[in-house]
This record gives structure tokens, C-alpha cells and sequence, in this order.
């Protein structure tokens, strides 16, 4: 059916505001690239916009050599990568023995669990039982105190509830028991909703920075989110970095504050594309027949 001229224009009004919201997210961040991959004379004369004025990597250099920023780049990387490997296995042990109807007194272990969501048990008493464990200092102190978010658990638990009953007991049939049946049939059949949660768990370790302020008292242990929020909240960047004046007259506060905020933002972005592939529908499609 062809669409009517009232459609038509609905259609148009609603690609217009999708598009001017999309902009006003991205180009900023372009903005954000182009300062930092510039020279500094075009950035302090503002004629840098969206394309690189003088391209250079003078900047990068800078900002990875003269500030521990590699370092905490490293942190960043080692801090997402246990968390995400701890939160997914803590989160699926919880998640599928709920899903299962003959647990008993599951539902009071959903009500429990779903109470945590609405009242937490503070700051102060949180720090005080890391470190009465003597966790300050440690990275158990960061994946501990988010090992597991009762959303992410109750949409894997949903997830595993959908699954249809039939492939279960057909497993059941060969022989599988509860370990063989999850880890060889309802993982893989739940590839879409693990990649998901693996991307939340992901984001929310990459760019943890409360915690990681109150635990992580060690300068060589903290990781790029706080590095970055300091450098962005001095105006002395330069100074504390390198006592360089040649350097120091070649890059500038703004270009280093711009490569900061890049190099937080890229890795996120660059692995989207890599979980893509499972963000989508019928994938459960064909696995019962008869």
C-alpha cells in the first residue's frame, strides 16, 4: 500500500528530528577528533571544526609518553576484562536456577533479589565492608562491588525462560544433564542475550569511576576514566606532565583534554561492530521442528 501525503509527512517530520538529534550527539565528537589531531596554532585561533587543521600526532604522543595514561589505558583494559568475565559467569549462575520452574521458592529469591534494585546498603557501609576485607587497593574491591546487576540477571533469566521447552527435554532425552544442558544447549542459544549483557557489563567497567576513586588509593593501579576527569578538571596539564618547553609549546591543554576523551571513547566503540552480529531477531528460528 502506498503511503498517504499525511503519512508521507510524518514520515519526513520524524527523519528530520531523528536526524538533528543524531547530529547534535555526533558532531561534537567530531569536533573532539579533529582538535585533537591538529596543530596547536589552528586550535588556539578556533579555526578547527570538523576536519583536522594541520594533521599531527604530535598530541597522541604527548598524552600516551609524558602522562601515565598508558598505564592506566592498561588498567582499563585489565579492570573491563575480569569484570566482564566474573559478572557473566556470577550472572548466568544466578540467572538460570531461576529460570527453572521447579526451584523452590524461586519467586521469594526474585522478590529478595528485586529489592536490592530499590534500596542499596549505602556508600560508607559498602566501605566499610571493603575494607574490613581488606580489599582498598585491589581490583576484587571494583569487580566485587559490581559483580552482578539484578537487571541484567532478571533479562538473562527471562531470556532462559523463553526458551522453548521442547529443546530442553529433547537434551534431557540424550542424556544431558542440568551442567551438559546449560553450557552445550542454552548458551549457545543465548548468544544474542550474552553478547547484550556482555556489552552493558562492558561500558559500565570501562568507564567505572566512583568506584575506583573510593578503592583505588594507588595512582599506578587507577584507570583511564579517572586520569582523563583529572586532566580535564586542571588547566595545568602540561606542567604536571613534562617539564618539556618544546613540547609543551608544540601541544596545549585543549588537544590533550581532546585526545583524552577519544581514546576513553573509541575501544567501546570499535566493538560494537564485533556484537552486531547477534543484536538480532529469530535466532531461535528452526531449532524445533515436528
Amino acid at each position: 500500500m502506498k503511503a498517504t501525503t499525511g503519512e508521507k509527512g510524518f514520515y519526513a517530520l520524524n527523519y528530520l528530528v531523528l536526524t538533528v538529534i543524531a547530529l547534535t550527539c555526533i558532531l561534537p565528537f567530531i569536533h573532539i577528533i579533529a582538535v585533537s589531531f591538529s596543530e596547536r596554532g589552528a586550535v588556539e585561533s578556533g579555526h578547527v571544526f570538523f576536519w583536522p587543521v594541520g594533521f599531527q600526532l604530535t598530541a597522541y604522543k604527548f598524552f600516551f609518553i609524558a602522562t601515565p595514561a598508558l598505564k592506566a589505558f592498561v588498567n582499563s583494559v585489565w579492570i573491563t576484562l575480569g569484570g566482564v568475565a566474573l559478572s557473566m559467569l556470577c550472572t548466568i549462575l544466578a540467572s538460570y536456577p531461576l529460570s527453572r520452574p521447579y526451584l523452590y521458592g524461586r519467586k521469594y529469591l526474585v522478590l529478595a533479589m528485586v529489592f536490592t534494585m530499590l534500596f542499596s546498603g549505602g556508600i560508607i557501609p559498602t566501605y566499610l565492608v571493603v575494607k574490613g576485607l581488606s580489599l582498598i587497593d585491589s581490583y576484587w574491591s571494583i569487580w566485587l562491588t559490581g559483580l552482578i546487576s539484578t537487571y541484567n540477571m532478571l533479562l538473562m533469566r527471562s531470556y532462559f525462560e523463553n526458551i522453548p521447552h521442547e529443546v530442553e527435554e529433547a537434551a534431557q532425552m540424550d542424556g544431558c544433564n542440568e551442567t551438559t544442558l546449560l553450557i552445550r544447549i542454552i548458551l549457545p542459544l543465548s548468544l544474542p542475550m550474552l553478547a547484550t549483557l556482555a556489552l552493558f557489563y562492558g561500558v559500565g567497567y570501562w568507564n567505572a569511576f566512583m568506584n575506583v576513586l573510593m578503592y583505588i588509593n594507588k595512582s599506578d593501579m587507577q584507570n583511564l576514566t579517572v586520569i582523563v576527569q583529572a586532566m580535564l578538571q586542571k588547566n595545568d596539564v602540561l606542567a604536571a606532565a613534562s617539564t618539556d618547553i618544546v613540547e609543551q609549546q608544540l601541544v596545549m591543554n585543549e588537544m590533550i583534554k581532546s585526545v583524552g576523551v577519544v581514546v576513553m571513547v573509541v575501544p567501546m566503540l570499535m566493538v560494537y561492530p564485533f556484537l552486531q552480529k547477534y543484536f538480532v531477531k529469530g535466532v531461535m528460528l528452526g531449532s524445533v521442528k515436528g
